[in-house]
């Protein structure tokens, strides 16, 4: 029970880490929630404070949640699961800013490094390839994340796939806006 509180409390706690609303402050100067979808992801850095912003954005949140896995996997390593889960709920649901975070997709990337470097590389390529083709971030964040699932499910059978699936059904949650303005076609698309 001690390291299951000891998992939960680094673990969540490294999720809530808000890089983006951090970086935001220290180099514009203002509050990245009230510029752009008032989100404190990396999309809307970019879009609100420039690439750099954005990338750093990208690597910090993904980095925070690749520590919790990693640490968690070389001293707890039954718990990793909890661990995984409780840092991409960390990003979403922030202690720090009223439990209204990230989508949670850097985070989710940053986990696939920590347990799969294949996965990590399949969602990257797949996400390219759908931004490029739609411009949607927010579509190449759903349908990757789907093709993880089923890579996983396909190759390995169901090993982690409760888990991806777990992910799966949060980053669809948590881009519920988004999928509103796809199917009514005023999404917000992005020029690479």
């Amino acid at each position: 029970m001690q390291e299951i509180i000891i998992i939960g409390i680094y673990s969540y706690l490294l999720g809530s880490i808000p890089f983006g609303l951090i970086l935001s402050k220290i180099f514009l100067k203002k509050d990245i929630r009230q510029s752009g979808s008032g989100n404190i992801g990396a999309t809307n850095v970019l879009r609100s404070g420039g690439r750099i912003l954005g990338f750093f954005t990208l690597i910090l949140d993904g980095l925070k949640s690749y520590l919790a896995v990693i640490i968690t996997i070389g001293f707890f390593s039954d718990y990793f699961f909890l661990s995984s889960v409780l840092v991409f709920l960390g990003h979403l649901f922030p202690i720090w800013l009223k439990f209204k975070g990230g989508k949670g997709v850097a985070t989710y990337l940053g986990i696939l490094f920590a347990l799969n470097f294949y996965y990590a590389v399949i969602f990257i390529l797949s996400w390219l390839i759908i931004i490029f083709i739609t411009k949607y971030v927010s579509l190449g964040s759903l349908v990757s994340s789907l093709i993880v699932l089923l890579f996983n499910v396909y190759f390995e059978g169901f090993n982690e796939s409760i888990m991806l699936f777990i992910f799966l059904v949060l980053i669809i949650y948590s881009h519920r806006t988004n999928i509103g303005r796809l199917k009514a076609g005023i999404e917000n698309k992005i020029n690479l």
